[in-house]
């Protein structure tokens, strides 16, 4: 990469990366690993849900916590219909008689 433009390209590619958070560094693992580090390389560097969720459960494998408890308990108080005092009653039967 001899080329004056070419390193200008690379440098202003990595600068407009820094600007937008993007860290360039290196890692040591297997090569069998390398798609896969890639991979969730790729992932973590999005701001979707998708990159939260995979950053929270990396962190979770790698600090080696317990998973956390409650999360659908969590979820439901969260919920629109909290409050909405729905009547999920109904009403009680009897059934029908079968002749076997």
């Amino acid at each position: 990469m001899s080329n004056a433009a070419q390193k200008r390209a690379i440098r202003n590619y990595r600068s407009r990366q820094a600007q937008r958070g993007i860290a360039r560094f290196e890692v040591q693992a297997l090569d069998a690993d390398r798609e896969l580090i890639r991979a969730l390389a790729r992932r973590l560097a999005g701001d979707g849900p998708e990159a939260t969720h995979a950053r929270t459960m990396v962190q979770q494998i790698v600090s080696g916590e317990p998973p956390h408890q409650g999360r659908i308990v969590q979820a439901l108080r969260r919920s629109p219909l909290v409050g909405a005092d729905l009547d999920l009653g109904r009403a009680h039967e009897e059934g029908r008689r079968v002749d076997l």
